[in-house]
């Protein structure tokens, strides 16, 4: 079973694939990827629902059933409900958010956008934040940074970048110890 995680990425894969191209067919692209990350947010904020993604007890109808509500709820409908659906009738809910990611990396990449999740120790000042995308932007061959920017105390000053799915490499550490450095600074 030393597959198991290629096959599950694959399946989200292959599900989001088919999924962009629909959208992407009906012009509904970023409406079906807002959707989306209103699901996984409700999943993420909710231990019930995310047992009914993640639990094998419930049958494909049960999931529907209590998804049905769910979606009416959040206005979910369209492309991205019937997907979620049908994903749930696979018996595939199991893998749902690795299809949201994996579908909002689709649609990013479309767009010329990477999304960049940033840690830092504490709130950023407004020109620390400029010169961060700043140095991401050129990281990046100049497309448009995303930030999500996360605070955690923990790390004791400085930050941790990850731009798209890798961590940042050493080619990029000098830029983002020279803003370190002014981070550090008093201004």
């Amino acid at each position: 079973m030393a597959h198991d995680g290629d096959s599950l990425s694959g399946v989200a894969g292959r599900y989001a694939s088919a999924l962009y191209d629909l959208a992407t067919e009906k012009h509904a692209a970023d409406d079906v990827a807002a959707a989306l990350d209103r699901f996984q947010a409700l999943i993420d904020g909710s231990d019930d629902l995310k047992r009914l993604v993640k639990s094998p007890v419930f049958s494909a109808k049960e999931q529907i059933k209590a998804l049905d509500a769910v979606l009416d709820k959040a206005k979910i409908s369209g492309i991205a409900a019937n997907f979620i659906r049908l994903v749930a009738a696979k018996r595939r809910l199991f893998v749902i958010s690795s299809m949201i990611v994996a579908y909002r990396r689709l649609n990013d990449r479309a767009k010329g956008i990477v999304r960049a999740d940033v840690t830092v120790a504490g709130p950023l000042k407004p020109d620390h934040e400029a010169a961060l995308r700043e140095a991401l932007a050129g990281v990046t061959g100049g497309k448009t940074v995303d930030l999500n920017l996360k605070t955690d105390p923990s790390i004791i000053g400085g930050l941790i970048v990850k731009l798209g799915s890798r961590m940042v490499d050493a080619s990029v550490r000098a830029k983002l110890n020279a803003i370190r450095t002014r981070m550090k600074e008093v201004g």
